[in-house]
């Protein structure tokens, strides 16, 4: 599928509007639309998903838009004033979107690096952990039981949640 930039769009005198959106699970992303009536109907239409979780229960977070009156000229930024927030005592300066990123990082390296074989992990994991198969990082679905049997028998599982976004192909 060929790419298509939005710069002929937005000479043409196409705008569009950033939202800063949150699910309920507090992932935190930006929504790219329109207008905003355009964004509640996605949103009422369940078109609007978090891209993390694919939660469709997302909500506008405040923001503070830059509003340019004069073409053409910049707004003074010495001239702003700025809330500065710090980050919560103990969270050595990490920012939920900057964990965010370090987790989607970590899912990719898992996909990129495991084999997948599906609804079979827990028969797999049993078949490498007793010499039947190749030693390999393999990833998929067990169930909660199928779990806590392969953590009895003393085979290392990692449940790791992946958003629906990274479980296409990765380009």
């Amino acid at each position: 599928m060929a790419r298509r930039s939005l710069a002929p769009a937005l000479a043409g005198g196409f705008h569009v509007k950033v939202f800063n959106l949150r699910c309920d699970q507090d992932h935190r992303f930006e929504g790219w639309f329109g207008s905003d009536a355009d964004r509640q109907r996605q949103l009422s239409e369940g078109l609007l998903t978090c891209p993390l979780c694919s939660s469709a229960d997302v909500t506008l977070l405040p923001s503070a838009p830059r509003v340019q009156l004069n073409r053409g000229v910049e707004p003074d930024p010495s001239a702003a004033t700025s809330t500065a927030v710090a980050p919560p005592k103990g969270s050595g300066g990490q920012t939920a979107a900057t964990l965010q990123a370090a987790w989607i990082q970590a899912v990719q390296h898992v996909i990129a690096h495991t084999d997948d074989v599906g609804a079979q992990f827990a028969d797999e994991a049993r078949r490498i952990h007793y010499g039947e198969a190749e030693s390999r990082g393999i990833r998929g679905q067990a169930t909660h039981q199928e779990t806590l049997e392969l953590v009895d028998e003393g085979i290392d599982v990692v449940r790791l949640p992946v958003p629906e976004l990274l479980k296409g192909p990765l380009q």
